[in-house]
């Protein structure tokens, strides 16, 4: 997929809060979005997964296939993990990656994420008693282990602790090829790999 931001801005109110963005996501690539707390990053991304509406401008989604053609059902092809994404706490995390696939096919059985994720032990717990780093696994995990051309993460080593980190890198490493990679962050360490970084302090 391809996601192609025209002159996209947001306001609430009458604050402004991004304007004039022009950018071209490609496939393949990874990219950032940084800037200090309530700059917008957060915003931007949640426009480009479909959440919230833009107040200006448009975004585009193209399929690679056949050249360029107009995406439909954009949403189908996108992962995201953030903070403020729930969990269903009365599933197990078993019954929460299976319940998941149904919407989004994922490309390893659960008790493989699972173990991958460092989450084995828990598969039948329900997610209620987790962690707050244990929850955050569990999304990173099925984010990047649906069959899905974009990956869009908000913070993704919030509540990680040097293991989880680690866990979030190999995950960056085996798992983004061929895919559209995008990550929102103030934090050098969750996006220093990245080929393109989106200052959004400049588009005020």
């Amino acid at each position: 997929m391809q996601i192609e931001l025209h002159n996209l801005g947001k306001r609430y109110n009458r604050e402004w809060i991004f304007r004039g963005i022009t950018f071209i996501f490609e496939k393949g690539e990874k990219y950032a979005i940084t800037g200090n707390n309530g700059s917008g990053k957060s915003t931007l991304l949640q426009i480009i997964c479909g959440a919230i509406m833009h107040s200006e401008g448009e975004i585009k989604y193209y399929s690679k296939k056949n050249n360029l053609i107009l995406h439909k059902k954009p949403y189908e092809q996108i992962s995201v993990a953030a903070p403020y994404l729930e969990l269903i706490e009365e599933m197990t995390a078993s019954e929460f990656l299976r319940f998941h696939s149904v919407f989004k096919k994922t490309i390893r059985k659960s008790d493989e994420i699972l173990e991958y994720a460092g989450l084995k032990n828990a598969a039948d717990k329900q997610i209620r008693y987790f962690s707050s780093g244990m929850k955050q696994r569990l999304k990173l995990a099925q984010a990047f282990f649906s069959h899905t051309e974009v990956i869009l993460l908000d913070e993704p080593t919030t509540n990680l602790d040097e293991e989880g980190i680690q866990l979030y890198k190999s995950l960056v490493k085996n798992h983004t090829e061929d895919r559209v990679f995008i990550v929102s962050s103030n934090d050098p360490h969750e996006y220093d790999f990245c080929n393109e970084i989106i200052q959004i302090s400049q588009f005020k």
